[in-house]
């Protein structure tokens, strides 16, 4: 990475330049194979953290690794306890992954309060920036992990699940130099915290198409997931007539084209038939049964109904048709979350200032804020990323659109009123 003069302030294009090394330096910290593999609480988590200290230091943050394995970074005034804004995203990637998803949202607010301290620019209220330790849960059957610790909704249960090789995450916390039991202590103060502002690589094609580098997020999708079972008869596969069959894969295939006919006639619908097992799943017998899981997401709760709906309403009538029986059970939900309208409007206003359009979108995938919104308001922009990759090795960004991004959240942050 390129080191610059202390004190200097950043020149046009320096910015988009100075954040591409930053990320390109935190990707050599990840397991051997291609891409970023950064599990939570693993040996590249932990050898990243002296990297993200000392971008946290050059932006006149104090670092410090708390009991969820969240590394934080507070100005003079958050220390104090003053009233405080929050920003950040998670340092942690699926298996393989690209080096923009996460580590984007911690580099960029960092380089941003560099650049206003350079500039001579003090704010008046306190900055945090969080690498959440964890987001994805790749490594743990658990998610964002990092975000709720800072939002008090930690539960025990949690710090009991297991990774593959049976360390619970209470276990691999104190390994990691954590101390679990103080997690409580890691919660905000609601009346303290003056909101919570995510930037993130927008994992969608929207921004490309449009020929925009950033984009204002309105909402967080909401998103369900359902097992459905399906049960048929078995049969050999060779005597038993066509007509006289049950079979409950070729009713899963229809199954699966209506689902997929219902997200691509339902606006700001999408969803997806993720895992599909066949059982006896044998060359020569009829399948008796196959379970298959359905996704739904959509950012309005009454979308997400109607789709609910009208898939449920399709599969019934294949399995009448057929004469198989269906059970079908829901087994997560959870609501879309609005960004705050202010943070819109003030994101808006900062992407004017900056000259870059400001449309708003809404996002596709869940984030830290699904659980930062029940500590405060929050918001987020996305940036570009070359034809919408994400979770995927060739995940990438222009430094043109870094710089772009970079500047917006500094005209942000410049136009928050005093608390």
């Amino acid at each position: 990475m390129t080191n610059t003069v202390a004190h200097t302030a950043f020149n046009q294009g320096e910015l988009g330049t100075a954040l591409i090394e930053r990320l390109d330096e935190a990707a050599q910290y990840s397991e051997p194979g291609p891409g970023v593999t950064r599990l939570f609480c693993s040996q590249a988590h932990r050898q990243v953290l002296p990297l993200i200290s000392r971008w946290m230091e050059h932006a006149g943050l104090t670092p410090q690794l708390d009991a969820a394995g969240n590394l934080v970074g507070r100005c003079p005034k958050a220390q104090a306890g003053e009233k405080t804004f929050i920003m950040g995203s998670h340092q942690d990637s699926v298996i393989e992954g690209g080096k923009y998803d996460g580590m984007l949202g911690v580099a960029l607010p960092l380089l941003a309060l560099e650049a206003l301290k350079r500039e001579g620019v003090t704010l008046p209220f306190g900055v945090e920036v969080v690498a959440f330790g964890d987001e994805e849960g790749v490594r743990f059957p658990t998610t964002l992990v990092g975000s709720k610790a800072l939002a008090g909704s930690v539960t025990p249960d949690q710090l009991e699940a297991q990774d593959a090789e049976g360390i619970s995450l209470r276990e691999a916390l104190m390994a990691f130099g954590c101390t679990p039991e103080d997690i409580p202590a890691t919660a905000r103060e609601p009346a303290n915290t003056l909101g919570f502002l995510e930037v993130h690589i927008e994992q969608g094609p929207i921004l490309e198409q449009r020929d925009h580098a950033v984009g204002i997020v309105t909402a967080l999708t909401g998103i369900e997931r359902h097992k459905v079972t399906l049960s048929g008869k078995a049969g050999h596969a060779g005597t038993t007539p066509m007509n006289m069959r049950h079979d409950a894969l070729v009713g899963a295939a229809e199954m699966v084209l209506a689902i997929d006919s219902v997200l691509q006639n339902t606006d700001e619908l999408v969803g997806v038939v993720g895992r599909l097992d066949v059982h006896p799943n044998a060359v020569n017998v009829i399948p008796a049964q196959v379970t298959f899981t359905v996704e739904l997401r959509s950012p309005e709760s009454a979308t997400r109904q109607y789709g609910r709906e009208a898939v449920t309403a399709a599969l019934e009538a294949v399995a009448k048709r057929r004469g198989l029986t269906i059970n079908i059970e829901n087994t997560y939900s959870a609501d879309a979350v609005a960004c705050a309208d202010w943070m819109m409007t003030a994101l808006e206003q900062a992407c004017t200032q900056v000259g870059q359009p400001a449309e708003r979108m809404f996002s596709g995938a869940g984030h830290d804020g699904l659980v930062m919104q029940a500590l405060t308001d929050i918001g987020m922009l996305f940036v570009r990323c070359k034809e919408g990759l994400s979770h995927h090795p060739d995940e990438a960004i222009t430094a043109e659109d870094g710089e772009a991004a970079t500047r917006v959240v500094m005209a942000f942050l410049q136009q928050l009123p005093r608390p």
